[in-house]
């Protein structure tokens, strides 16, 4: 069982280190710590406001003492002695609340103060924490963006690993086919393979062909050569034929002779 606890917690703390993000993490830190100070503001708020009315209660009783004590005078001018004590009694029942009241007046007057004190060091610390948070936050931002680029550069990353995959699965397909199709031409040349179009010829017919074709290239070339060198054999037939008017007849007319004297 604890073997069981310890591997469930620590597959549990691992599944949370990847699901966690630190900026979230950071940004409701400093949530909480605004909600902390708005309570401190309001604690300040609400002992501000005990002392307020302790004072208006001390500003009424310190109105009534004054009466007390300015109408036991009244009453020692006009002789009569019990009403001023009776005055003056109820005044001192007055002061005693008045002493009590300025006492908790002085104590909420101190925890205010405390509080004010608290707010402004806290909200210190949660101008610090902010800034520090936003520093941080950008810091990891530029890490994880700088990360991404590395792993995409690198082909590491899951998004670049699929299209690797998908780049290198093309080029297997791509040469798979060419495989086959080159096979397939093989097949076709030596026979093995009926082409039903006609398109297709064995070795004999291509070996054949590529011969032919080689000796009408050689014909052509021949053609060309004599057609090159016929302005200079037509020259020469005609100079031949020159000598042939002026001198020894040529051998047509020899052989026109030699008819003429087999039929005499």
């Amino acid at each position: 069982m604890k073997r069981m606890g310890m591997l469930f917690r620590a597959k549990a703390n691992k599944a949370l280190d990847r699901a966690e993000d630190p900026r979230e993490t950071l940004d409701y830190s400093y949530q909480k710590q605004i909600e902390l100070l708005q309570k401190v503001r309001r604690g300040v708020a609400d002992v501000a406001t005990s002392r307020k009315r302790l004072e208006l209660q001390l500003g009424q009783l310190q109105g009534q003492s004054s009466k007390l004590e300015e109408q036991g005078r009244k009453a020692l001018a006009l002789g009569r002695e019990d009403l001023a004590r009776e005055a003056l009694s109820r005044r001192a029942a007055l002061q005693q609340q008045v002493t009590d009241l300025e006492t908790q007046h002085r104590t909420l007057q101190g925890e205010e103060e405390k509080l004010t004190l608290a707010a402004q060091r806290l909200q210190a610390k949660v101008d610090a924490f902010r800034t520090k948070k936003e520093t941080i936050k950008a810091t990891y931002t530029a890490a994880q963006a700088q990360t991404r680029i590395g792993e995409a550069f690198t082909g590491i990353s899951e998004e670049m690993g699929d299209v690797g995959m998908a780049v290198q699965r093309a080029e297997d397909k791509t040469a798979q086919l060419q495989a086959r199709a080159g096979a397939i031409d093989e097949l076709l040349a030596s026979g093995a393979l009926d082409d039903p179009t006609g398109t297709a010829k064995d070795d004999l017919t291509a070996e054949l062909d590529r011969l032919s074709g080689g000796s009408d290239v050689e014909l052509e070339l021949q053609r060309m050569k004599a057609e090159l060198a016929g302005g200079s054999g037509g020259q020469q037939a005609i100079e031949g034929g020159a000598q042939n008017e002026g001198g020894a007849p040529n051998r047509n007319e020899q052989q026109a002779q030699g008819h003429r004297f087999d039929k005499q």
